[in-house]
């Protein structure tokens, strides 16, 4: 067991290390776009919006580099889980979230649209470089339909910016990029040793413990912003982050080295994934009909509940 010592402190390292300069990075990258006459709302929804995914892309990156394909695959669909099943879940049961009109009318369905394609290119248990390169490739065009949806609703872009100089940006923008690719690198190889150790798949370690660690960002983000009352844009940003996961951070592993994984990847790990999305755009078309005449659609604390009920039931399938 001393021998797990290493390995462990990698993970906690690593772990440290991605949020530190997850954050660190985003806001250079922030005020880098922003010294350039770039404006807030494209910021907001570029930058700050895929820089909070920048964890999960440099594990991916760095897992496919290091021939554990399944990990990223793992860590792609374990944080949709998480960001719904755990951030939502949490978020919701500090502050009735607001449901805007337009995630009904777009953001919702894009999402469950790229879900049902993600889950095609699954089916088989592997990924090709040209699945791989068609979900890469759909990114660009459901980050310009959410632009254009949310162009027409800037006041729910809640974002600051670091007010810095071009330069003190562009050095946190460089050194936050060099400490994620650091991080990520002692987070695969922790969990990597850690897996061959417990003699558990790397799948299952990207599932849970990779995972829930790259999504502990946006837990943060959500959490602070409802307990100060910022919580309009919770389960936008969810929607988001769930999109660039299945577009970018699954497509990656394909592109890089084209994998076969193990048959529970669908079976199992998707369709809950793909479930508790369901789930969740059941609540928000749900939450839109019954409250369309009295304040706007809204999801509470039993919402709340549920998500976490069905994450930790999904944790009880997968170690039981």
């Amino acid at each position: 067991m001393i021998d797990l010592w290493l390995p462990a402190l990698l993970v906690l390292v690593g772990f440290a290390g991605l949020i530190w300069s997850a954050d660190k990075f985003v806001g250079g990258s922030a005020a880098l776009a922003r010294s350039y006459g770039v404006s807030k709302l494209i910021i907001g929804l570029t930058i700050v919006a895929l820089g909070t995914s920048a964890p999960e892309v440099l594990v991916s990156i760095s897992a496919s580099l290091q021939g554990k394909g399944d990990l990223a695959i793992g860590n792609a669909l374990g944080s949709n889980l998480a960001n719904i099943g755990l951030v939502l879940g949490v978020t919701a049961l500090i502050a009735s979230l607001p449901v805007q009109n337009h995630l009904l009318k777009t953001e919702m369905p894009v999402l469950l649209l790229i879900t049902a394609l993600a889950g095609w290119f699954l089916y088989d248990a592997q990924l090709s470089q040209a699945e791989g390169l068609t979900l890469l490739l759909a990114l660009p065009c459901a980050m310009a339909i959410i632009i254009w949806s949310k162009r027409h609703h800037p006041e729910e872009v809640d974002d600051e910016i670091p007010d810095m100089t071009r330069g003190r940006a562009l050095f946190w923008f460089a050194f936050g990029l060099l400490a994620l690719i650091i991080s990520s690198d002692l987070l695969v190889r922790g969990a990597s040793e850690l897996a061959l150790a417990f003699g558990v798949s790397p799948l299952i370690i990207g599932l849970t413990v990779v995972a829930v660690g790259t999504s502990l960002p946006e837990l943060a983000a959500s959490v602070a912003s409802a307990l100060k009352g910022h919580h309009d844009i919770a389960i936008g940003n969810v929607i988001g982050s769930n999109l660039f996961n299945l577009l970018a951070v699954m497509s990656l592993p394909g592109i890089i080295a084209p994998i076969t994984m193990e048959a529970e990847v669908f079976s199992r790990d998707f369709v809950a994934m793909a479930g508790i999305t369901a789930l969740l755009a059941l609540a928000l078309f749900a939450s839109g009909i019954i409250h369309r005449n009295n304040g706007g659609a809204r999801l509470g604390k039993t919402m709340g509940i549920v998500f976490l009920l069905v994450y930790a039931g999904y944790y009880f399938v997968l170690l039981g």
